[in-house]
């Protein structure tokens, strides 16, 4: 399937080293302002290029909207998106045509498909996520506008490192998403050694929303935080998810997770902000795990289309810790969720309004 969302639904298309990428968001409200510079920001977050611990391919990720809006203004009718590939480079995967690199989707998507394209990772490329970026952007400023909801993230954690402080002004200062500034050199020299080396490490990413209303998401099949969970499993080389404490809670007691509440608000926030499925009114905090890049020029063992071991070298522009630049694309993800349950909840509930009583958010984490 390569559409998201039930009433908020985004449909992407394209490769890695095509000619172009681009999505088709349904379901967007009319009247929103958009044009081609909306977008610009977001994606300049999520861009390779922008520093040396990151892919050094440079695109230029300018924006065509081709349908779905008119002198500005979406009509609510289908929007079409559009970025031309000006930097691809086929010719980097000419020798692992025909072979399987370990830890990459080479090897499934034949097993799939019975064809692959090799160029960057096709179709499993991370290259896919910008067009969700470019989405979510629309799905961010709706959620802001409409509700006052403000989605961030930030990096939490790169291989064995972690931040010693959360300021959400460092987050934007440095090309790493991170919340300690003071730690921004010792991070830089962290990636200068790794990349010498020519391995990768892993990295995690926490995503918050505040300002989303008690009563969002659905019991059961439509729970807000298995949607979530569903969301940022998506993304490319994710391989965990935790809402709120996550599997930190397996060493709790019952008495110290639970999040107790008083008129003044909720004590803690342990949870997540989301309780049986449905939002409580609290920050949603979600954490989310990626693993070490595996395109590394490090010899590896593997088979090619033949059956024949070979040995697997991997060329080309890559990131040595996808999370690097993970931030807005899980930032997006959340977004996209987000408002497809809104657009639901005012479907089905929308006349319910707001019920006495109301506790604050209280604390965030």
């Amino acid at each position: 399937m390569n559409t998201f969302g039930h009433l908020f639904r985004v449909t992407t298309f394209g490769e890695s080293h095509g000619p172009a990428i681009g999505c088709v968001v349904d379901g967007c409200p009319p009247g929103m302002a958009i044009s081609a510079e909306t977008f610009v920001t977001d994606l300049a977050r999520r861009a390779t290029g922008k520093s040396r611990h990151t892919s050094a391919r440079h695109e230029a990720d300018a924006v065509e909207i081709l349908s779905g809006v008119y002198e500005g203004i979406t009509t609510g009718t289908p929007i079409a998106l559009l970025i031309r590939n000006t930097d691809a480079r086929g010719k980097d995967y000419d020798r692992i045509v025909e072979q399987f690199r370990p830890g990459h989707a080479d090897y499934t998507y034949w097993q799939k498909y019975g064809i692959r394209d090799p160029r960057g990772g096709g179709r499993s490329s991370a290259r896919e996520t910008t067009m969700r970026v470019a989405a979510a952007v629309i799905a961010k400023q709706w959620l802001l506008d409409r509700h006052g909801v403000r989605v961030r993230g930030y990096l939490a954690q790169i291989g064995e490192v972690v931040p010693r402080t959360t300021d959400w002004a460092a987050v934007e200062s440095n090309p790493f998403f991170w919340p300690d500034v003071a730690q921004v050199s010792e991070l830089e020299a962290y990636m200068d050694a790794l990349r010498k080396s020519g391995d990768s490490v892993g990295a995690r990413v926490t995503t918050i929303a505040t300002g989303v209303p008690p009563g969002w998401g659905e019991p059961i099949y439509g729970k807000l935080d298995s949607e979530l969970a569903a969301a940022m499993m998506s993304i490319n080389a994710v391989k965990g998810v935790e809402i709120g404490d996550g599997f930190a809670a397996v060493a709790q007691r019952g008495s110290a997770h639970r999040d107790e509440a008083t008129h003044a608000g909720f004590l803690s926030n342990h949870a997540g902000g989301i309780l049986g499925g449905i939002s409580s009114g609290q920050a949603i905090v979600v954490s989310t795990a990626f693993k070490p890049t595996s395109s590394l020029r490090l010899p590896a063992r593997g088979l090619d289309v033949h059956g024949d071991e070979v040995e697997i070298v991997t060329t080309g522009r890559h990131d040595p810790c996808v999370g690097i630049r993970a931030t807005p694309i899980c930032e997006a993800m959340m977004a996209l969720v987000l408002m497809d349950q809104a657009l639901r909840h005012r479907a089905q509930c929308g006349d319910v309004g707001e019920v006495f009583p109301r506790i604050p958010p209280g604390a965030a984490m």
